[in-house]
């Protein structure tokens, strides 16, 4: 009863624009509403029953390649036709910094499925379809006493894993079924006491001497005062070779699914903007990132726009905030970014993106849940998004499963890490 009333009353705000308007390269933007409970709204896990799956677009099909994990969170194709599944929890809670935490807390709860002692994570995990039917044969523990990790990339015979504090290198050759030799540390990441943003989004720049990691904020809008913030929000592009890293881009509130386009230098990400400002602001959105470029966290959002909750306030940086490319529309939580390739997929969905959006919690209605395709002209987004995989929510709006990392395998199939459904799914091509 207590749960239903929290629910209740902070179920309170509605919303004020058609979500189609804030779709693409300029949506519209409402007024700020503030509430001393803003919206919320989190879907019930119940998992995947016996013979369920998602809903996929026409002319496609989907999979289940691998069940009964331990909260995945990130996915990685080898070149092998290998599948590495990213298992992953944050360990310990996030000091009580504001009262309404305590009641944003219990709702967010509401979003993770375990009862009880939760099973061991914090593990890579390896699939391997021995005879190329589309199931994979082997499951199997490759690399495992890791801390939270989300970021995965294979480069030059050897794996490295963003966990939440620091990037571990480790020798791995593809046919590798363990790794028993020690990691290294190639650089440490901002982490500590907070660490609200906890996951490291990864990937490796075209000729794979560079990676990028992203670096969530360690509040929602610097409510934690700006020395928390300190080395947050923003992306660092690490030396593979040395580790010294350069800040790349800052005012990223938490940025994921850092891809580079292919054929391209062009990075790419994901990032889920800020709450608290009603049901229809702030939009996430997919954008390119630019060397050096400031996206307005926490001081303003789409350019110039100004948060009133931000004080002081930093005119100089809000004159030179970049505006994104590309809205999500507001809440949906995107987390996960890829290219589409053709091959297992066909050529309609080559050079656009893929965008696994894991699902809202600041509004009175769901948004979210489920996997979105952008088409791309000539490099750029180029169209609507259109639904490519639905039914993470049943007809009850109980969670079976959400979207989180996304990521193409050898032959160019989709592959979505589900953590709540403790899945992994594949997509392809009716037929193929």
């Amino acid at each position: 009863m207590a749960g239903s009333a929290l629910l209740a009353l902070a179920g309170c705000g509605e919303q004020t624009i058609d979500p189609q308007s804030q779709l693409g390269p300029n949506p519209q933007l409402p007024e700020p509403r503030q509430a001393l409970l803003p919206a919320m709204r989190i879907a019930e896990v119940v998992g995947w029953k016996q013979g369920e799956t998602p809903t996929v677009a026409g002319g496609l099909a989907i999979r289940q390649v691998a069940t009964g994990l331990s909260n995945p969170r990130n996915v990685l194709g080898l070149p092998n036709g290998d599948i590495l599944v990213v298992e992953s929890r944050k360990e310990g809670a996030e000091p009580v910094t504001r009262p309404k935490s305590i009641i944003v807390g219990l709702v967010m709860s509401k979003a993770h499925g375990d009862k009880g002692k939760p099973p061991p994570s914090n593990r890579v995990t390896l699939l391997r379809d021995t005879d190329g039917d589309g199931t994979p044969e082997l499951k199997t523990i490759l690399l495992e006493g890791l801390n939270a990790p989300f970021g995965i990339v294979f480069a030059d015979n050897a794996l490295y894993v963003a966990n939440t504090d620091a990037i571990v290198r480790y020798p791995f050759t593809p046919g590798q079924t363990r790794i028993t030799a020690p990691g290294q540390v190639l650089t440490e990441l901002p982490a500590g006491e907070i660490n609200h943003h906890w996951t490291k989004s990864l990937t490796a720049s075209a000729d794979g001497s560079l990676l990028y990691v992203g670096i969530g904020s360690n509040s929602n809008a610097m409510e934690n005062g700006a020395d928390a913030e300190q080395d947050r929000a923003m992306i660092w592009e690490v030396d593979r070779a040395t580790g010294r890293h350069r800040v790349y881009a800052t005012g990223l509130r938490n940025p994921n699914g850092l891809t580079v386009y292919p054929g391209s230098n062009t990075l790419w990400a994901v990032i889920n903007e800020r709450d608290e400002l009603g049901p229809d602001l702030v939009p996430d959105y997919l954008t390119s990132v630019r060397p050096g470029a400031f996206y307005g966290w926490p001081y303003s959002y789409y350019g110039s726009h100004l948060d009133p909750r931000v004080k002081p306030q930093r005119p100089d940086l809000v004159a030179r905030a970049v505006s994104p490319d590309y809205s999500l529309g507001s809440h949906v939580a995107p987390l996960g970014l890829a290219f589409g390739a053709g091959g297992s997929l066909g050529d309609t969905f080559r050079g656009g993106a893929f965008v696994g959006e894991h699902g809202s919690w600041n509004r009175d209605h769901y948004a979210g849940y489920k996997v979105v395709f952008v088409p791309f002209q000539a490099g750029r987004p180029a169209g609507k998004p259109q639904d490519v995989v639905t039914g993470f929510l049943n007809a009850d709006g109980q969670a079976r499963g959400r979207p989180v990392g996304l990521a193409l395998d050898r032959t160019g199939a989709l592959l979505i890490a589900d953590d709540v459904g403790n899945s992994v799914w594949r997509v392809t091509a009716s037929g193929r």
